[in-house]
């Protein structure tokens, strides 16, 4: 009598598994992008600079499912957006995704080697960090192809005390209310079955 395909019995799990992933990946596109419209009710500075909150919950899926599941994430959110949402067309779209990629990815890869509290706080704030390095490039190279009657000389002006304290604050707060959501976010999420049981939420 032959034994049993060792490999054929787990195949079903991994199927399910993946299944659970992709749709707790799928419901935080959904609330990210939510996220993303209530925040328009947000202040903005300069009538286009917008603090965005859905950056917290693709951060979280970043946490939970690594860096790349986060910039597909962005991807899928910063697309939609464009086409619902956004002014600014496909300029205002390579912004939203380099700002989201740029903090998210970051956090993420830095929490996956060092998945404790205090590599979530070294991600987050490497994070911050590099939002604000990549948008202060970004704003100088892009923010004149889109935004009417301001040249690129005019954005190296505020490039410091606009652009600078604008992303520091916009990743100060996301990196707050990150570490205030993400434990009681992930416990509920692993009650329902959807996030990966191997990976605990942020108490080290």
């Amino acid at each position: 009598m032959s034994e049993p395909n060792v490999n054929a019995l787990k195949a079903p799990v991994r199927v399910k598994m993946s299944t659970r992933s992709l749709t707790c990946l799928a419901m935080l596109t959904a609330i990210a992008y939510v996220v993303m419209i209530l925040s328009k009710a947000l202040p903005q500075v300069l009538g286009f600079l917008q603090l965005d909150l859905k950056d917290t919950i693709i951060c979280i899926g970043g946490f939970l499912y690594g860096p790349l599941s986060a910039a597909v994430i962005s991807i899928v959110v910063a697309v939609v957006e464009m086409f619902t949402y956004s002014d600014t067309g496909p300029f205002g779209c390579i912004m939203n995704l380099l700002a989201t990629c740029a903090f998210c990815c970051t956090a993420s890869y830095v929490y996956k080697k060092a998945h404790t509290k205090k590599g979530a706080v070294a991600g987050l704030t490497l994070a911050v960090v590099a939002l604000t390095a990549v948008m202060l490039l970004w704003n100088y190279l892009i923010t004149p192809l889109y935004m009417t009657g301001t040249t690129r000389a005019d954005v190296a002006d505020m490039l410091i005390p606009v652009f600078l304290p604008f992303n520091l604050v916009k990743g100060g707060l996301n990196m707050a209310v990150i570490l205030l959501i993400y434990k009681p976010v992930v416990t509920a999420l692993r009650k329902a079955r959807l996030a990966p049981q191997s990976h605990t939420p942020i108490q080290e």
